[in-house]
């Protein structure tokens, strides 16, 4: 299984690590993302990393595939605008001359268009952000994209995903999953999450909410809720052999994790031993109140039972059933 990892945010000696991962670990990693320094994206932007250009471009050197990042859920009022065009071609002219690109991940129509006018051999991808997870999404967008990154709720449909990569295939077309999202399934706050995300550069402390507004934070103070953690949209590193053939390309989110060696080492091993959230961005350990959840005693028939649910989980005890087997207790036990 082929893996893409992200450049990590920080830079610095997490960048280092970061770099000395995917090199140890380079027959299993493809892939580098990143998006430009400041650059509005799907995380947090990126600081000033002196060093990032030389690492991108070591790694290029060893084979790594560099996909530059352009997913950002807002770009505000310029969103489609000739501003916004011009610095797209900027930035990938730029970023080219410094350490090449080979590869483009987008969340927007409109960056697509324009990078496919300008750059006709650029390999362009929608982004899991753009929540594309049907035939009829992908034909949609066929003329912009050269692949698609599948909707994350949808990865543990494998008939689902079945039918995606049977219609990408035909045409050419790359299928893509993100594999360790913290992210719960089908979360109905989602859109306002990514959108407070592409603006998070742009807000001082006084913008700042006094109180908790996303909506999975919100819903995992409960400790009721916590099984929706286990039905969520990752997939363990040892269920990736159920993958084969149903994806061209699995993508780590790394570029914020504290530990991205961890995870690229993980997925690259096909297992983990010890604390699953350790595996997850986000991994919301801070709202089990310092309970964990064991890898390794999970039951055998997880994948078989969580590939093949009807996705009603409210008429369903699987998954808290699984949660009382893997949590193991708080030190402090958690507020009642």
């Amino acid at each position: 299984m082929r893996l893409a990892a992200g450049y990590p945010v920080a830079g610095g000696e997490a960048a280092v690590e970061f770099c000395e991962a995917v090199a140890d670990y380079r027959d299993a990693v493809e892939e580098v993302y990143f998006a430009a320094p400041g650059a509005a994206s799907g995380r947090a932007p990126a600081g000033d990393d002196p060093e990032i250009w030389d690492n991108l471009a070591a790694l290029r050197r060893l084979g790594a595939r560099l996909d530059l990042l352009f997913n950002a859920n807002c770009y505000g009022a310029g969103a489609a605008s000739r501003e916004l065009a011009d610095g797209l071609c900027r930035t990938v002219d730029a970023v080219g001359a410094r350490c090449g690109v080979d590869a483009v991940t987008t969340t927007s129509p409109f960056v697509a268009e324009t990078l496919r006018g300008n750059y006709p051999d650029l390999e362009l991808r929608a982004s899991v952000n753009m929540r594309v997870g049907t035939v009829r999404g992908m034909e949609m967008l066929a003329e912009l994209f050269d692949g698609f990154y599948a909707q994350r709720d949808f990865n543990r449909d494998l008939g689902r995903l079945a039918e995606l990569r049977e219609w990408t295939r035909a045409r050419g077309k790359k299928l893509c999953l993100l594999a360790n999202s913290g992210c719960l399934a089908f979360c109905s706050g989602q859109s306002f999450h990514d959108n407070l995300v592409a603006h998070e550069a742009e807000l001082g402390e006084g913008a700042r909410p006094a109180r908790e507004v996303l909506t999975c934070r919100r819903f995992l103070e409960r400790e009721d809720n916590w099984p929706a953690i286990l039905a969520a949209t990752w997939v363990r590193p040892e269920d990736l052999v159920g993958y084969e053939g149903l994806t061209d390309l699995v993508k780590l989110a790394t570029r914020m994790h504290r530990n991205p060696r961890l995870v690229i080492a993980a997925y690259a091993r096909g297992r983990h031993r010890g604390n699953l959230l350790d595996l997850l961005e986000p991994g919301h350990g801070e709202r089990l109140r310092g309970a964990w959840i064991d890898a390794a005693a999970f039951p055998d028939d997880w994948f078989e039972v969580t590939t093949s649910c009807d996705r009603r989980c409210e008429a369903c005890e699987y998954c808290r059933g699984v949660l009382e087997r893997t949590l193991v207790a708080a030190l402090v036990p958690p507020a009642r």
